[in-house]
């Protein structure tokens, strides 16, 4: 495969200047955004006002707060790694590299929309187990929002993922593309034509071949 083409898997040339306006506007970008900030609430929460006593306020499940307080954790850093694989994407000249960074988000991006969908069921289920609520209400509205927040990460992740999927047939299909018309220029048929051919005389003679002389026969004399 070619590295010297700058356009594959949905970038421009690499080398071109990093505008963050239009940086911003990518979808991938939006949605990688509010993952961040959705990961940001749901352990923030979680951390916050999840816990009383060194007691999980979800049916007292200290599984149910330590897993959306992981997953929030490693959603966080793994949107801010991938915003910055994002912003030197169109710098990256090797098309391998930007395949192996596309497949790597396609690949996180799917098992944390997965892992966001666990988290909301287990933290959803969990909250309605739950028979003891501290008084005046403490903490019910981080639960209340760390289970919401992680739903609306699933629909993030999501959508993270389907662009993700995209870029990746998009750029396989520009890579093949441009491998199907590289060889129908260098292919060349092994056979040139012989003179003639082009005018369309069929009296002329093909090259390498020789009229068969005939000796001259002689009736002998007696």
């Amino acid at each position: 495969m070619s590295t010297g083409d700058g356009g594959a898997f949905g970038a421009g040339m690499a080398g071109a200047p990093f505008d963050p306006v239009q940086f911003i506007k990518k979808p991938q970008v939006i949605l990688r955004l509010a993952s961040t900030l959705f990961a940001i609430i749901v352990f923030g929460c979680i951390l916050g006002e999840g816990w009383i006593s060194d007691k999980c306020l979800m049916n007292n499940d200290a599984n149910a707060c330590g897993y959306g307080t992981g997953i929030g954790i490693i959603a966080f850093l793994l949107c801010l790694g991938f915003l910055v694989l994002d912003a030197m994407f169109e710098n990256i000249s090797s098309v391998q590299y930007r395949k192996y960074v596309v497949l790597a988000d396609m690949g996180i991006s799917g098992l944390w929309t997965f892992l966001w969908f666990v988290g909301f069921c287990y933290m959803t289920d969990a909250w309605r187990k739950t028979d003891q609520v501290p008084p005046h209400g403490y903490g019910r509205n981080n639960i209340q929002a760390a289970i919401a927040f992680s739903f609306f990460s699933i629909i993030t992740w999501g959508g993270i993922t389907f662009f993700a999927v995209r870029r990746y047939r998009e750029g396989f299909g520009e890579a093949f593309a441009q491998r199907s018309s590289y060889d129908d220029q260098t292919q060349s048929s092994p056979y040139s034509s012989f003179p003639g051919s082009e005018t369309g005389d069929p009296y002329q003679q093909p090259p390498f071949t020789s009229q068969k002389e005939t000796p001259d026969f002689q009736q002998p004399t007696y």
